[in-house]
Parts: C-alpha cells; structure tokens; sequence
C-alpha cells in the first residue's frame, strides 16, 4: 500500500477538523506586537524615572498627576499588545466585562474614600484649648 493510498479514505470534510482553530474568536499575536508592546513598556518606565531622578516637575501634585498618567497609558499598553483587549475578541464580551471592572473598582475606591473623608471629619472629637491655654496664646490687651 502506498502513503497516497492511506490519505484516500479521507474526505474532503475530514481536513475541517484541523482548521476549526481560524474560526478562534481569540488573539493572534505576532513577534512585531510583542516587541511594540516591550518598547513602548520600557518607554513609558523609562520617562516617569527620567522625571523623578532629574526633579524635572518641582510640585508635587503636578508630579502625582504625570506619573499617573503615564501609570494610565502603560495599563492600556499591556491590555491592548498583551492581554490582546480589543472589542473583536469573543464579541466584545472581554472588554466589556473589563471596562465594568474598571467603573466597580473606581467607585469602591472613590466611596471609600468619601466615607473615610466624612467619618473624619463628622466624627473626630474637636480640639478645643482649655481657658489657661487660651489666655496665654491670647495677644495682651492694653486697659483704657
């Protein structure tokens, strides 16, 4: 029997079964988008650090800002080139269920912090300075 001979019993239909996987709602990742991802990470580490360890941004809240912007940018970066987040994959069903992850998280956090921010100040005893310390703190007054 010749090797030809064996793969004739086979059908057209029987080569569906190997190929089933390109009709994969999942990612498909090149060496490139790997590589575009690496970079644009090491950039966007590469950046922040620049800017802490020369002083570049002088004010604080300006610097929190910045970082956290890049901290934002460097996120989509990993969920786009390596988590393989778009809105093709399985429907759009992965980004949605992210983006809702997302919006649950950000008001956890942000209630949190409300709750945190009003039992502070709602619910610490105020400080009150007893009548002898007042009266030495008290600018003198000159009698008529």
């Amino acid at each position: 029997m010749a090797a030809h001979d064996i793969h004739a019993g086979h059908g057209h239909h029987d080569h569906h079964g190997h190929d089933d996987h390109h009709h994969d709602a999942g990612p498909h990742s090149t060496f490139s988008g790997y590589m575009w991802g690496f970079v644009l990470s090491i950039i966007l580490t590469a950046i922040p650090f620049w800017l802490v360890m020369t002083n570049v941004i002088s004010d604080r809240s300006t610097a929190v800002l910045v970082l956290g912007g890049f901290a934002v940018v460097q996120i989509l970066v990993h969920m786009v080139f390596f988590l393989h987040m778009n809105g093709k994959i399985e429907g759009g069903w992965t980004l949605l269920s992210t983006i809702f992850t997302v919006v649950f998280v950000a008001i956890g956090i942000a209630g949190t912090l409300w709750v945190m921010f009003h039992m502070n100040t709602n619910m610490m005893p105020q400080h009150t300075m007893p009548a002898a310390a007042a009266a030495q703190t008290a600018p003198a007054t000159v009698a008529p």
